[in-house]
Parts: structure tokens; sequence; C-alpha cells
């Protein structure tokens, strides 16, 4: 099992995702720069999060005409997972791989701090090892994390269970306290806490795994093509 972590001028997690993934899954994983075109040796793919591009004219919009993005689709297309994080949620979004866009947080403020997130969603490859209503907790770390999307979307998004992650109280403003979601096919998830943050009794939580350790446990029964 091989993880690509995309690497785009301004990501400041990407070494995050690899120790997590390297260290806390011991799985392989490559860094992948944001000009290269092909990510098919990869089984899994991950947008980290950091500053891509500066934040420029709105997170993540520049990103997603990164050269790798069309490669991203394509490993989409092609029911590989791909787990956006914080920025990478951003990208994903811009992209039109997920639903919805992330704006400035009500209030205006970056948040640093460390959340409680409720499952709503726990059939998809990232949340297996999960149950529906538990609590976990997880580090946040966002100036443009307030979900946004539009009424209709949001319904048809509760009928396909697209919305995988609440906050447990409002955080940034997001529409229905939502961290996390996913696309309709169930193989894209975009999130806005950190679960490569928190792998390791050293970090002082080991919640992130329950995400990272549920993609591993579905690529061994055969949920990748």
């Amino acid at each position: 099992m091989k993880f690509a972590v995309v690497v785009f001028p301004g990501s400041n997690c990407d070494v995050d995702c690899y120790y997590a993934v390297k260290y806390g899954l011991n799985q392989e994983v490559e860094y992948v720069w944001h000009q290269e075109k092909d990510l098919s040796k990869y089984d899994v793919i991950m947008l980290p999060g950091g500053f891509s591009y500066g934040d420029y004219l709105r997170a993540g919009a520049i990103a997603r005409f990164s050269p790798i993005m069309e490669a991203v689709k394509e490993a989409a297309e092609k029911g590989k997972y791909v787990i956006g994080i914080c920025n990478g949620f951003q990208i994903l979004t811009e992209a039109g791989l997920l639903p919805g866009t992330l704006r400035k947080n009500e209030g205006l403020k970056f948040i640093c701090k460390t959340v409680s997130i409720i499952v709503e969603n726990d059939k998809t490859p990232f949340t297996t090892r999960l149950k529906k209503g538990q609590e976990i907790s997880l580090p946040i770390a966002h100036g443009e994390g307030n979900y946004y999307v539009d009424g209709q979307t949001l319904e048809d998004m509760k009928k396909n269970d697209q919305i995988v992650f609440r906050y447990k109280e409002n955080v940034n403003g997001s529409v229905e306290r939502i961290a996390g979601v996913i696309n309709k096919e169930g193989n894209v998830l975009g999130m806005m806490p950190h679960p490569e943050r928190a792998y390791e009794p050293l970090l002082g939580n080991t919640d992130g795994l329950y995400i990272l350790g549920s993609i591993v446990d579905n690529f061994i029964k055969g949920g990748v093509n």
C-alpha cells in the first residue's frame, strides 16, 4: 500500500502527513510535487494542510489549477481514496471534487486549538473504526474553515449521507457545524480537523488513527481499485 502526499507551494502539513503514514500506519509514503501529472502508482492520495500559494485570491483557489489536480481527479474517478485535510479540503472544494466552499471563520480570526467532533457517518472508508455518534478530539488550525453550502445542496448531501463529521460546538460558523464531508461515491473525504496531528501518544492524542487506520483497513479488504 502506497500513499502520496501532494506538496504545493505553501504546504506546511505535508511532513505531518508523511510521518503519520510512515510511523503511525507503518505504510509506504512519498512526497509528490504539485507539478507532477501521474499518480497511478499510488493507492491513497493525501492533500495536506497549509497555505498553498499563500491563500491568495481564496484558500485553494490557485492550487486547484496545479498540474497534479488532473491526476487527483483521475484517481478519484478510478475509486482511489483521496483525503484533503484543512487546505487540502479547501482545494478539493475549489476543484469541484466536493460540494460547498470554505469561507473565512466567523469572527474573522485564525483558530488553533483542539476541538471535539461528532461522527455522522461511520460507513465510509475513512470511518469504519468509528461509530455513528462517537465523539473524538482533533486539532484544528485554520482561518478559512467556515463551511458553506446552499440549502438544496445541503438537503441532497443529507440524503446521500455525505456529512461525515460535525463540530460538537460552533467553532467557525460552518453550516450545521459541518467539519467534514465526502463525495457521493464515498471515496473522497475533505475535513478541516487534522487527524495527522493526532497519531502518537507523545502528541497527547491518537484519535487521528481512527480515521487514518480506517483507510488501511478498507484497502486491505479490497476497497480501492
